[in-house]
């Protein structure tokens, strides 16, 4: 049976057990969770065995994904296994392999064997490019098998959860024509699956055979992560119709993959106004029945390339502090090139300090305490439990490192006059 059976006959499994550990909460509640669908456990129950489970949803710690892959222009997969490790190394939870470029097969499976982490993928990314490549057609030329044998290799290969653009419809595409858009759309699968029914005019074929794709993760337990094909690429078009259409499709499959025993989350925008976030995460648990929600960004403005991991942060904390329960980086590459390794280190703890400021505000277990800890550290100027506390202690023991420190103990910026030792001998007198 599938997590989800399991909860609903009251059962706590082993991993359900172990997430509960991981997250400090009691087992009961990621069981409960689970049943209600505001809770995942992803985890391939049949391939990715020496993965760790990660617990996703309502009242645990906001996760992060960190995007990885090569693309036709950058096949160095000694690269790409060394972004999974940084990736991991400071902070993300999961790691999706999007690779479109050279041994895609060869670099998916060296990044499940790589790493502990949850590992996503989109495996219809494979079967347009393998319908190029390989078959030497048009991407259009793909066909329906194609994309399921993609979906069974990515699962027998090991990911925990595949992202499937089921909520891209044609009726989605004619509300998006009518209602008009800057930037139409910016999803690569879903600029994929577009085009393929435009050229073959037919409906999209994960969304007309969606109780096959079901019974397919069903035997894996693989999480769905519906994704948002409709997501806005710019402020103008977000909140839109084609982007609210297609959520409330998404709300009525999950409720279908729920009655199959199929975990779902949903991914969600895009580039978003501060003042339209907090609107549509409300939105998305409304009409998704409370659905863990994984979200890109969001983006706060479109004007910032090469600082885009901040506009991210920005939009990140503020949508986990609303109710989003899963972040997925930018790096400071976004929109310019594919990422360096260093540029997933900054992607990765920016997106890490915006799910824990959003932990704070949602109360999470354990999150407010970390901060006490870093305070008491710092008015002992401690710099070791400074260090511990960090989000990203190498960088702050670069800085350190890197600053002339005299006798006074403190760091260079008030150095004798720092207001610590200031009050500590005030207090006394």
């Amino acid at each position: 049976m599938t997590q989800l059976e399991y909860a609903r006959q009251g059962i706590i499994t082993d991993k359900m057990q172990a997430a509960a550990a991981a997250e400090g909460v009691a087992p009961e509640l990621i069981r409960d969770g689970i049943a209600k669908g505001v809770i995942i456990i992803c985890h391939n129950d049949k391939t990715h065995r020496h993965g760790v489970p990660l617990p996703v949803g309502a009242g645990l710690r906001t996760k992060v994904n960190a995007n990885i892959g090569t693309s036709a222009d950058d096949t160095d997969i000694t690269k790409e296994l060394e972004k999974a490790r940084v990736a991991v190394k400071y902070g993300a939870d999961a790691i999706m392999d999007l690779s479109t470029g050279g041994p895609v097969d060869e670099i998916r499976r060296a990044i499940v064997a790589e790493t502990t982490a949850c590992i996503g993928s989109v495996p219809l990314y494979q079967a347009a490019t393998d319908t190029v490549r390989v078959k030497q057609k048009a991407m259009v030329e793909m066909t329906v098998d194609d994309i399921f044998k993609g979906i069974i290799k990515h699962a027998d290969d090991g990911v925990d959860f595949i992202t499937v653009h089921c909520g891209v419809t044609r009726s989605t595409v004619e509300r998006m024509k009518n209602e008009g858009r800057l930037m139409d759309v910016v999803s690569r699968g879903g600029a994929f699956t577009i085009e393929w029914m435009l050229h073959n005019n037919r409906e999209n074929p994960l969304f007309e055979n969606f109780d096959r794709l079901l019974e397919i993760v069903k035997e894996y337990d693989i999480t769905l992560s519906l994704g948002d094909g409709f997501r806005p690429g710019c402020l103008a078009d977000a909140t839109d119709r084609a982007q609210i259409h297609e959520l409330i499709i998404l709300g009525e499959l999950t409720q279908r993959a729920w009655d199959a025993g199929v975990q779902v989350m949903i991914e969600g925008p895009g580039h978003v106004p501060l003042n339209q976030i907090q609107t549509n995460i409300q939105l998305q648990k409304r009409l998704c029945h409370g659905a863990p929600f994984y979200v890109l960004g969001p983006l706060v403005t479109d004007i910032a390339p090469g600082y885009d991991h901040i506009t991210c942060a920005i939009g990140g904390a503020i949508a986990g502090a609303a109710g989003a329960d899963f972040l997925c980086y930018v790096t400071p590459s976004e929109h310019l090139a594919l990422p360096e390794i260093d540029d997933v280190r900054n992607g990765v703890v920016a997106s890490r300090i915006a799910a824990h400021a959003a932990d704070v505000a949602k109360g999470v277990p354990g999150a407010i305490e970390k901060d006490i800890m870093m305070a008491k550290a710092r008015k002992k100027l401690d710099w070791e439990g400074q260090f511990a506390m960090a989000l990203d202690p190498d960088r702050a023991r670069e800085y350190r490192a890197n600053s002339p420190v005299a006798d006074h103990g403190a760091c260079t910026m008030c150095g004798a006059f720092c207001a610590y030792k200031v009050m500590d001998e005030a207090m006394k007198k």
